[in-house]
């Protein structure tokens, strides 16, 4: 995979090109929406050469694992960050394993699910530019393979699907959430920990015929996020519409310097232009939402600093107001230059699972969230890619949906939480998750075609 080629194509959709490849085994999508630096790269891969999957009950280490999946190779100087490597999917359990607990298994998620990908297209949308990306160990067959990827895309069109859900989305009772709130402040109150993010699970079944396809193209319609993205694994697919980075590396004069954007703070959007600057406004200003961010933000210093050189970790950006279709939130970013010999699999392994999801401290935060949850499999978890130049990026699986299939359709599993410090409000943050969720469940209630 070392020689590399790009081939020029004409512009379309990614999210409409993912049509001809959404039902193939190991098909990604990583869409990138809302505009900005961040909102500027899709990509498209699919058909790996390899995999690696991690089950829950393996042994081993699979950070190392992946850390042997990444290859090297020739980078093009005037191409897309990402061009071709390892893609997939860490699940929130994995996180057990970096920070040394025993975290009960998702019944239906292994920890680890990534592809060696020797091909991938690549979607500038400031530019209106598609670019094929062939990878291989001499030019000819880099060449051939950017345009097997470009013709896969050839199929015909998709059939009209029926509308996403067949009946209402069962949802954990408020009331049982809220009393989940008040233990948690109470353990906040006695001093065990700072902080915790606790989530609602929301489940259903799609109509039979319709696919976890079908809700990604609905949610990239009516709700764009930069962090939007799909993975279709044997039998189960991610449809995820996140707005977070987690952590990512980039090569720079000085090395590899990484940077994460935790979101921990969260309004409605607005009826009216009016009201809408209102809730954002304070947002920014609100004790509550700029402690808790704060918080997180110290905790995911920390875990920079475990794989970065002393002294580098910065704070370049601290409590941004962020705008998206449904919510506004506070973000932060922080920043830090990598060890010398430190790459993509150190970073995951000493920052997984988010801390922005999980608390602080965060192994206590977790075993909280252990004893008031289910398993999460990919909610809390992470899609991301890792190039042949170092560089690395990553999605914190919020507004996301996990699919798996059974013998009657699509079963959809969705969840949505809230930060919890020492003067949450359970009804509050009961109505936070409420408007977290809501895009995911309007794009799961509607008809393809856009009506409601």
């Amino acid at each position: 995979m070392r020689r590399v080629v790009q081939i020029a194509a004409p512009w379309r959709d990614p999210a409409l090109a993912l049509a001809a490849l959404a039902d193939e085994a190991w098909s990604l999508c990583l869409l990138s929406g809302g505009g900005g630096e961040r909102g500027r790269w899709s990509y498209l891969a699919a058909r790996p050469l390899r995999v690696l999957v991690v089950e829950a009950a393996e042994g081993g280490d699979p950070f190392a694992a992946l850390a042997d999946l990444i290859a090297e190779g020739d980078m093009l100087a005037d191409g897309p960050p990402f061009q071709g490597g390892v893609a997939g999917l860490a699940t929130y359990e994995l996180g057990g394993r970096a920070q040394g607990l025993d975290l009960a298994a998702h019944p239906d998620w292994p920890h680890l699910a990534v592809g060696l990908y020797p091909a991938v297209l690549a979607f500038d949308h400031q530019a209106q530019r598609l670019s094929a990306i062939g990878r291989g160990d001499s030019q000819t067959q880099a060449r051939a393979r950017a345009h097997g990827l470009l013709a896969a895309l050839e199929a015909g069109p998709r059939p009209t699907p029926p509308a996403a859900l067949a009946g209402p989305m069962a949802v954990a009772p408020g009331g049982a959430y809220e009393t989940a709130v008040a233990e948690v402040v109470g353990r906040i109150a006695a001093g065990e920990i700072f902080q915790a993010n606790i989530a609602r699970q929301w489940t259903g079944e799609l109509t039979p015929g319709a696919s976890p396809y079908d809700l990604f193209a609905g949610l990239a319609r009516r709700s764009a996020a930069p962090f939007a993205a799909y993975l279709r694994l044997p039998g189960r697919a991610v449809v995820s519409n996140s707005p977070e980075r987690f952590v990512a590396l980039r090569r720079g004069p000085a090395g590899l310097t990484a940077e994460t954007r935790p979101i921990k703070g969260t309004r409605p959007r607005g009826c009216d232009a009016a009201q809408d600057a209102a809730l954002a406004a304070e947002l920014l200003a609100s004790p509550k939402d700029r402690a808790e961010n704060l918080m997180i933000v110290d905790l995911m210093r920390n875990d920079l600093a475990r794989v970065c050189r002393p002294g580098t970790v910065r704070v370049p950006e601290l409590f941004a107001i962020e705008s998206f279709a449904n919510v506004h939130h506070l973000v932060s970013t922080v920043t830090g230059v990598m060890q010398a010999g430190r790459g993509a699999a150190d970073l995951l392994r000493a920052a997984f699972p988010p801390g922005s999801i999980t608390g602080a401290p965060k192994i206590q935060a977790m075993k909280v969230i252990a004893g008031l949850e289910p398993p999460r499999g990919p909610y809390c978890g992470a899609i991301f890619w890792a190039g042949v130049d170092g560089a690395f990026d990553s999605s914190v699986l919020i507004r996301t949906a996990a699919c798996v299939e059974t013998p009657q359709g699509w079963r959809v599993e969705a969840r949505a939480g809230a930060g919890l410090v020492a003067d949450s409000d359970p009804v509050a943050e009961r109505l936070e998750t409420e408007a977290k969720i809501s895009a995911l469940l309007a794009a799961l209630a509607s008809d393809p075609r856009g009506a409601a």
